[in-house]
């Protein structure tokens, strides 16, 4: 992290090279940290070994990876043209929504480490206990994580009622963009609460090699909800952007009620 952030500093700063600096930094910095990585791996006395011959591919190791790998990278994938279709919709609207929604969005993957974070966290824990044997403390893990991202998503939704105004204007000054930018993340935010559940599942899927399972309620929410529902509020509440915030939690509620329906049926099948 820090030496991206010197990187960056440096060729956007020091060489000029604008946004295409930013990008090199970053990839020069990822590239450090694996040389590091890989020379205290051979060099130090960390219990992992690592020789050429481990880096021969094995087809039924592949395999195990590749179908746990690509679900989740199709989510993330549909995810992000979710936001290329949604930034599309309210660039048509004008400068001003346009500039507000991007405002919101900064501060929405912010705030969405937390919820966010869940799933790496569930998976790794409940994949350790499901290794173990201990099938019951992989679902006291799903619990808990459920338990802190929704106390955590409802504070910051309670709150940001309230802020909503503060937090945009720390990014502009203009009245209309922080009164429009107020409207959108006063419902968007909701979401930071709903999705913490289906990111928990997801980590709990995950964790029992299931990874479709989040690959498909993802799928359904950007389709069905998100993507719909942001087109219809933009084109039928013109003067607000609350309606049009509201998609992604909707979005998010549908994603829980499949995760909840495929964990009760996985559940009774003694499949999880």
């Amino acid at each position: 992290m820090w030496s991206e952030y010197r990187s960056g500093l440096y060729f956007i700063g020091g060489l000029h090279f604008g946004a295409s600096g930013a990008a090199l930094g970053t990839t020069l910095a990822q590239t450090i940290s694996v040389i590091v990585a890989l020379i205290a791996i051979r060099k130090k006395d960390t219990g992992i070994s690592l020789k050429r011959s481990d880096l021969k591919p094995e087809g039924k190791t592949l395999k195990n990876i590749l179908g746990i790998g690509i679900p989740i990278s199709l989510q993330d994938g549909f995810i992000q043209i979710s936001f290329i279709v949604i930034t599309i919709i309210v660039n048509q609207r004008g400068l001003n929504d346009a500039a507000a929604v991007g405002i919101v969005e900064k501060i929405i993957s912010f705030v969405f480490l937390v919820p966010s974070s869940m799933l790496s966290a569930v998976s790794a824990i409940a994949a350790q206990n499901i290794g173990a044997g201990k099938d019951e403390r992989a679902t006291k893990t799903l619990k808990y994580a459920i338990m802190i991202s929704m106390s955590f998503g409802l504070c910051v939704a309670v709150l940001m009622q309230f802020i909503s105004n503060f937090v945009v204007g720390i990014f502009t000054v203009d009245t209309m963009v922080i009164h429009m930018g107020s409207q959108y993340i006063r419902s968007y935010i909701w979401d930071c609460m709903i999705a913490g559940i289906h990111f928990s599942f997801s980590g709990y899927f995950c964790a029992y090699g299931k990874s479709g399972i989040s690959f498909l309620h993802n799928v359904l929410s950007i389709v069905l909800i998100r993507i719909p529902g942001a087109y219809f509020a933009s084109k039928w509440f013109i003067d607000t952007l609350y309606p049009m915030g509201c998609a992604a939690p909707a979005g998010s509620l549908l994603s829980v009620i499949v995760c909840g329906i495929a964990f009760i049926y996985l559940k009774r099948r003694r499949r999880l």
